[in-house]
């Protein structure tokens, strides 16, 4: 019992021993098998699969939803006829603004909204020429007051301006009280230099007695006038009614003689066709049952009284056409012979008024009076001169302040710059188009591959999208009053095809479409495609593990990290991008 006691302490510590020899031996490595375990593990290769699919290039821009072409506006003048303290009695207000509508008021007065590229810069009155009142002109008829497009601003412009503004409840502006008593002064100056001349002329006819001389002067005076008027008509006039009486019994007898040689000609051509030939049939004895035709020839028919007749007729319209043109040369050389006459008898009847004007001019040769009455006429010409060059500008009017041209109506009232009380006297508001439009900026290697007109889209924060069109790129898509872009970015400006369900102000991200392919094409990673020393493009593929080939490859539209390729390549083959 001792003994077994003793081999199993003796087995048991043996088993001891070497569990722990096993332990300690696990734990203990050579230099050799720690550099091993501490090694760098064997790279392996880095690959993508050839896929299939369509390709599309962008560009993406972050914008903001805008109204677009935002244009400050301000008023070209004084708004009424006088230029007292302008002050807002109504100012403009914000949303939509149609053509002919009112924008504001000013002391009282409207200041109409209305399409054109011409600005405002003057006062259009009477008589006013120019591309600007073509402007107005046009604007009328589109708002259907009607108005010719002449340039010039005459009666017909006039009564439809008066129509415009009485319809939205005004009166077109009228001559200021300073205008009506400088043209009645005027008018008066002409009235008072009227009768200094008659007072002067009245005084130098007294001086002597010239009643005869300017009877005869009156006389020359109507003589020349029938004279003239003679002439006038005899020159409106080619042929005198006898002249034409004796031209169409010309004509007639030419015509009946033209008739009687077509009739004559046909008769002789009638007789000169070849006659009809007669045939007869004579049995003839012989074996045949067929008969013989003998042919009697017919005697041709005398024409030569026809050809005398068409000899007579030919002369007769000789005769008759020469009739006529010796009545139309008659005509003309009376024509010519009494324009002459006419001619002479004017010529006379002037030299006669020369004389008459002459000896009255003598008869009156009072150098005191006379110098005055040259006097009062210079006076009444220059008064007479004055009140028209005054008249032609006086009347109804537009003043300068009235009008606000604008180059696209409707438009968005979408800043306001006055308010009611305030005195107008810079920007009076910012209107924009009723288009949305979304303004960004890209890098400007990025705007050297952008196009006008190029297809976009519009993205919104909840994922819905809607088609743009890139509009502008550089200084023609800056805005007014935008900030200005980071260096070396350029603002870019893009036009949504719809605008339901858009907000102004609203963050948004669009992507301009640079190309796309038409169909699905096989593409890789850029990192994939590597040009060699030659200048060709090649691809790594793998076709066992760790062991590849290359293969040359024709690059095309580049997106999204992603190259369209064409060459040895399959879809789902797996190309080299990098190792690891």
């Amino acid at each position: 019992m001792k003994q077994r006691r003793l081999l199993a302490g003796t087995i048991a510590g043996v088993v001891l021993v070497a569990g722990a020899g096993w332990a300690v031996s696990t734990r203990l490595r050579s230099p050799a098998d720690e550099a091993a375990l501490r090694a760098a593990p064997k790279p392996s290769l880095v690959t993508a699969a050839v896929e299939r699919r369509k390709l599309v290039s962008t560009v993406v821009v972050s914008g903001t939803l805008e109204y677009g072409s935002p244009l400050p506006i301000s008023l070209a003048g004084v708004v009424g006829g006088t230029s007292e303290l302008q002050r807002a009695t109504r100012a403009p207000r914000r949303g939509k603004l149609k053509e002919g509508a009112v924008l504001m008021e000013v002391n009282g007065r409207p200041v109409f909204a209305l399409r054109g590229s011409v600005p405002m810069h003057r006062t259009i009155a009477p008589g006013t020429k120019g591309d600007d009142v073509r402007q107005l002109q046009r604007a009328l008829r589109r708002l259907g007051y009607g108005a010719p497009v002449t340039g010039v601003f005459d009666r017909a412009t006039v009564a439809a301006v008066t129509r415009m503004y009485t319809k939205k409840g005004y009166e077109a502006q009228q001559p200021t009280l300073v205008d009506r008593q400088q043209y009645d002064t005027l008018r008066k100056a002409v009235q008072t230099a009227q009768e200094t001349l008659a007072a002067e002329q009245k005084t130098l006819d007294q001086g002597r007695d010239v009643r005869p001389l300017k009877m005869r002067l009156a006389h020359s005076k109507a003589d020349l006038k029938s004279a003239e008027r003679a002439l006038a008509e005899a020159e409106s006039r080619e042929l005198t009614p006898e002249d034409e009486t004796r031209l169409a019994a010309a004509d007639a007898a030419v015509r009946a003689a033209e008739e009687k040689l077509a009739e004559a000609e046909q008769a002789l051509a009638e007789a000169r066709k070849p006659p009809t030939s007669g045939a007869t049939a004579t049995p003839q004895p012989t074996t045949t049952l067929q008969p013989t035709v003998t042919l009697q020839p017919t005697a041709p028919a005398d024409t030569s009284l026809l050809e005398m007749k068409v000899e007579n007729a030919r002369a007769d319209l000789a005769a008759a056409q020469e009739a006529r043109g010796r009545a139309m040369e008659e005509a003309r050389q009376a024509r010519d012979k009494q324009l002459e006459e006419l001619r002479k008898a004017v010529r006379t009847a002037k030299e006669a008024r020369a004389t008459a004007e002459q000896a009255l001019r003598q008869a009156r040769q009072l150098s005191p009076t006379r110098l005055k009455v040259a006097g009062a006429r210079k006076d009444v010409a220059a008064a007479k001169e004055m009140l028209a060059e005054f008249a032609r500008t006086y009347g109804t009017s537009v003043p300068p302040g009235e009008v606000v041209f604008l180059p696209k109506l409707p438009a968005r009232v979408e800043k306001v710059s006055v308010k009611p009380g305030q005195q107008v006297e810079k920007e009076i508001a910012t209107v924009t188009s009723s288009a949305f439009a979304v303004t960004g900026s890209v890098d400007a290697a990025e705007s050297d591959l952008l196009r006008v007109g190029m297809a976009a889209s519009i993205e919104l924060d909840s994922g819905k999208t809607y088609k743009a069109t890139l509009t502008a790129v550089g200084d023609q898509a800056r805005m007014p009053g935008a900030e200005e872009p980071a260096a070396g970015a350029q603002p870019v400006l893009l036009t949504p095809a719809s605008t339901k369900g858009l907000k102004a102000g609203t963050s948004v991200t669009a992507r301009v479409t640079l190309g796309a392919t038409e169909k699905p094409v096989l593409v890789v990673p850029v990192a994939a495609v590597v040009t060699t020393a030659d200048g060709k493009a090649r691809v790594q593929v793998e076709y066992a593990t760790d062991k590849t080939k290359e293969v040359e490859v024709r690059t095309g539209l580049t997106a999204d990290g992603n190259v369209e390729v064409t060459g040895a390549l399959q879809e789902g083959d797996r190309v080299v991008v990098g190792s690891a």
